[in-house]
């Protein structure tokens, strides 16, 4: 084969839905205020999970690390994408779209199983909560926080070779809003057969698998909350997790539609809105559903904010250190 016709190209051109201009400012609204409300919603969580004690558990360390896993996951696609829509040229460099579909794929891949690990330690508190401390102690919390990342990118790094060895003959317009596998692999003049089988072998594995284990979880989590007798620590069981399920359906319901279908041209437009929504939709909803379901995390912004302003009351006052203490344990503050 023409070594010229395997040239790398210098940039691809990122279609996006360029075949419908009239969406293009629309689309650009809705992304740039889900991406602010993704910054602000994440950061949130992540400075008010270090800063109150009272989280310094399990659940919000993992938690902690879903919102610094979503901070970066949009961040590597959403800027160019905005870009790009306000752009006549709608490019991305070579290195670019490199950068982008690694660091996409392995935290995608990161949040898999970063999902199903939250779902291991709520299967803990509520079923072994006698045993909940000494199980989930932080050397384990440490381990598989640190699995669940090392095992998405060193996913990444197979996946974007794989993908990134496949010859274009020139080929450098991309279908899609961003650098994404499935999108890629159209663009390849050889039988992609080989690539889109590995696909989907290690979807099952990051996908199906982890989903399948917790479902699981959760089928022995309703059977120990039916068994509880307060209505409160029932309806708080069923809060936790409820939050966390709805997490679940959005992002794999959207990630299993996307990788585990075969591909066919009819189903490229309907790809594209999926990819979205599970690539801006839910990181920027994951917030808030874990604080407007979570009594613990509401409480905690209520003391943050009552610190806050209390310090900025007495800033320099040191006999009112006392009643900043006392304002921020206020039973009405939890």
């Amino acid at each position: 084969m023409n070594r010229i016709n395997e040239s790398v190209p210098q940039e691809f051109i990122l279609l996006g839905f360029s075949d419908r201009p009239w969406l293009e400012l629309p689309l650009f609204v809705v992304f740039l205020i889900s991406y602010i409300l993704t910054i602000l919603g994440n950061l949130a969580i992540i400075i008010v999970s270090r800063l109150d004690c009272k989280l310094h558990t399990p659940m919000y360390f993992f938690l902690t690390n879903l919102s610094l896993l979503d901070l970066c996951y949009t961040t590597s696609t959403v800027p160019q994408m905005l870009v790009n829509i306000r752009s006549i040229r709608k490019v991305i460099s070579y290195g670019g779209c490199v950068a982008q579909l690694f660091i996409f794929l392995a935290l995608g891949s990161t949040e898999c199983l970063l999902l199903a690990v939250m779902s291991f330690d709520r299967f803990v508190a509520i079923c072994r909560p006698l045993h909940y401390s000494v199980i989930m102690h932080q050397r384990l919390c440490l381990q598989l926080a640190a699995m669940s990342w090392v095992s998405g990118f060193s996913n990444s790094v197979l996946q974007s070779t794989l993908t990134l060895q496949m010859p274009l003959c020139g080929h450098n317009e991309v279908d899609h809003f961003f650098c994404e596998v499935p999108a890629l692999l159209r663009l390849s003049c050889v039988d992609t057969t080989a690539n889109e089988a590995e696909l989907f072998f290690i979807s099952v594995l990051f996908l199906l698998i982890p989903v399948t284990l917790i479902l699981i979880s959760y089928a022995f989590i309703v059977q120990a909350v039916l068994r509880i007798q307060s209505v409160e620590g029932r309806r708080k069981a069923f809060g936790t997790c409820g939050s966390h399920l709805i997490v679940v359906s959005l992002f794999y319901g959207t990630a299993i539609y996307m990788y585990l279908q075969p591909p066919s041209p009819a189903s490229k437009d309907r790809g594209k809105m999926v990819s979205l929504f599970y690539g801006i939709i839910t990181p920027m909803l994951n917030p808030l559903i874990y604080t407007l379901r979570n009594k613990d995390v509401k409480g905690a912004f209520k003391r943050l904010i009552a610190r806050i302003l209390l310090i900025k009351k007495y800033p320099s006052d040191r006999p009112y250190r006392t009643e900043v203490h006392k304002a921020i344990q206020s039973p009405l503050l939890l």
